[in-house]
């Protein structure tokens, strides 16, 4: 019987020969390993400890999924400590709570008084930039759901008693126990703001979907807009910070659009052919003066065949002229005037009746251009960009319509009625003059940002119910796809084309019948604190990378976010990283999880609620602190 040869002295040096080097092989896999946890541990640590197991500083894991689900209901729970290892941001000094860093009373006095243009924009510089939280008053409430905060506002929200005083006559505002009501009035409407517009709506059609969007100068706390809502006219008030204490914050607590604004020097900060109807009720506009200029601005943003709507001095002067505390040859003079420019922007005066008169701008310049021929007052204004509004100056001439081929047409094209109009191509894009935007680009988009908000309301239940969420912002709107998606809820949003975007598509927005503004986000918004329930960020950070500082932003974030507030934020993972850090430092509770379209996608998204926390008790919340 043969047995089993031995191994020849070859075949065992092949044998160990292989051994040896997957030994090695296994040992420096483990060393990589070791080394790898390793490094995951400390920046885990870096980040504060407390990370979502989907996050990491080196890499993100997108097959990983979170552990827990973030909170984005209201329950005004205690703020939670930040973990260890992370930058954290102390609260402000309570005299900030209202803090409005554009508007500061202090740094306005470096500025000239003539036109308001102290009452402008002048932002702080880099090195006077606040790195700090600014807090919520102390007993702050979430706001009343919509509509019932229409007309009732909590007290300790805005503690502010000045307008209970002074417009106590006029309706505006009452003071009972622990809120405001809100009744409706106004200085040209004692019957209310209902009864005031039925009165507009006898006289131009409100209700036929041909008025969407409108602008009302130096709006008081916005009444007019409020009930606008309710015709589906949607409206963007303004006014002056202090005119009246706290107006613009009185309507942004009532869940109506307004922005701190004042027609001074520059261009207010929207496109031109913006609004369906432009609207002053006793605003102290001096429309006659510095050669009718402030009715010229108002020409650029009111579209072709649109609205201008004027009550309170002087129409109706021979009535009031006495109560007015003014010479019946001063108004008539300022009628004179008024009436003088609104003829030489070719303007058609169609009705003054009661206390309400009302102009129509022509709905192309054909006309005008040939009567230009004889009249140079004003002239047309020079080759230009009418939709650049960022620091603007604005100029004594009448800004040009787009050329048409005859009188029948309407300069810049028809636009369609309400609600068809939302998903209408906006005209802007169907004559090709938004660069690199076509009809099909549009659709799309249409299409892409209903499939986004529909997987944003998985992450975020709170989207679905009514009256959790009211003010939205959109920091990066591109064609208002967001706010589009969610027409039907009762929220409004406030769409931002920023001023570094390479296209500017806020014109289209408005063709569409939203509303927006533009903005520079390495600045303050001219607006409150604790603004917006909801804020939406689709690629700002990418778009501000090296122009400022990202904490800034986010500062800026938290400063107009209401307590208990949401953030959205799209970005690339890397970028979501680093914003989720800062983040963790403001007190926020954030998690960032997968792309719509899956885990293999570089853009992630960061969802996270701001926590509810307030100045102390014994800080002083009655008096009126100015900036």
């Amino acid at each position: 019987m043969v047995g089993p040869s031995k191994p020849t002295p070859q075949a065992s040096f092949l044998k160990r020969a292989t051994v040896i080097p997957l030994l090695l092989i296994a040992l420096l896999c483990s060393l990589s390993y070791s080394l790898g946890l390793w490094q995951n541990r400390r920046a885990a640590a870096d980040a504060g400890g407390g990370a979502t197991t989907n996050l990491q500083c080196t890499h993100y894991t997108p097959t990983q999924k979170n552990t827990t689900a973030l909170d984005f209901s209201s329950h005004h729970s205690a703020a939670a400590a930040v973990s260890d290892g992370v930058r954290t941001y102390p609260p402000c000094a309570a005299k900030y709570m209202e803090y409005t860093p554009c508007e500061d009373a202090r740094r306005s006095l470096k500025f000239k008084r003539d036109r308001l243009i102290y009452r402008e924009r002048h932002c702080p510089g880099k090195g006077d930039l606040l790195k700090c939280r600014v807090p919520a008053p102390h007993g702050y409430k979430t706001p009343l759901k919509w509509p019932a905060s229409r007309d009732l506002v909590w007290y300790a929200n805005v503690p502010h008693k000045e307008l209970t005083v002074e417009k106590a006559e006029q309706n505006w505002i009452r003071y009972e126990g622990d809120r405001f009501r809100f009744p409706g009035g106004g200085t040209m409407f004692p019957n209310g703001a209902d009864a005031y517009i039925d009165d507009i709506g006898k006289l131009i059609n409100l209700a036929d979907g041909s008025i969407r969007t409108a602008i009302d100068t130096g709006c008081g706390v916005a009444s007019w807009g409020a009930y606008l809502l309710s015709r589906d006219i949607l409206t963007v008030s303004f006014a002056p910070r202090d005119t009246h204490e706290a107006q613009v914050q009185f309507a942004l607590e009532r869940g109506v659009p307004a922005l701190i604004g004042v027609l001074a020097s520059k261009r207010l900060p929207y496109p031109s052919r913006a609004f369906d109807m432009a609207h002053c009720s006793r605003c102290l506009i001096p429309w006659d003066q510095y050669d009718g200029v402030y009715l010229m601005e108002v020409d650029r943003v009111l579209r072709p065949g649109g609205y201008w709507i004027l009550s309170g001095p002087p129409i109706r002067w021979k009535k009031y002229w006495k109560g007015w505390q003014r010479t019946r040859e001063d108004l008539n003079g300022e009628q004179t005037g008024i009436e003088n420019v609104g003829k030489s922007l070719c303007w058609k005066k169609l009705v003054e009746q009661g206390d309400i008169a009302i102009w129509q701008k022509p709905t192309n310049h054909l006309e005008c251009k040939a009567h230009r021929k004889i009249t140079q007052n004003p002239p047309f204004c020079p080759a230009q960009d009418p939709d650049k509004a960022w620091y603007t100056n604005i100029e004594t001439c009448l800004t040009p319509l787009p050329e048409v081929s005859d009188n029948q047409e309407i300069a810049g094209g028809k636009l369609a009625k309400w609600p068809q109009r939302l998903n209408s191509i906006p005209p802007r894009i169907s004559r090709g003059t938004v660069e690199g935007v076509t009809d099909e680009i549009f659709q799309q988009d249409s299409q892409l940002w209903k499939r986004r908000v529909s997987y944003y309301r998985t992450v975020n239940n709170q989207l679905g119910k009514a009256g959790r969420y009211r003010n939205l912002l959109d920091m990066n709107a591109y064609l208002g796809g967001f706010a589009a998606a969610l027409v039907k809820d009762p929220v409004w949003v406030m769409n931002v084309v920023p001023a570094e975007a390479k296209i500017n598509t806020l014109g289209a927005i408005y063709e569409r019948g939203l509303i927006g503004t533009y903005q520079n986000w390495c600045e303050a918004m001219s607006t409150y604190p604790r603004t917006y329930d909801l804020i939406h960020s689709d690629s700002v950070f990418t778009l501000y990378n090296y122009r400022c500082e990202m904490e800034d932003i986010l500062l800026e974030m938290d400063r107009i976010l209401r307590p208990e507030g949401s953030i959205i934020i799209r970005d690339d993972v890397d970028i979501l990283v680093k914003v989720k850090r800062i983040t963790d430092g403001l007190n926020w509770d954030s998690q960032i999880v997968d792309h719509e379209d899956g885990p293999l996608n570089r853009e992630k998204l960061l969802f996270a609620v701001k926590l509810y926390w307030t100045a102390p008790a014994s800080s002083d919340q009655g008096g009126s602190t100015t900036f």
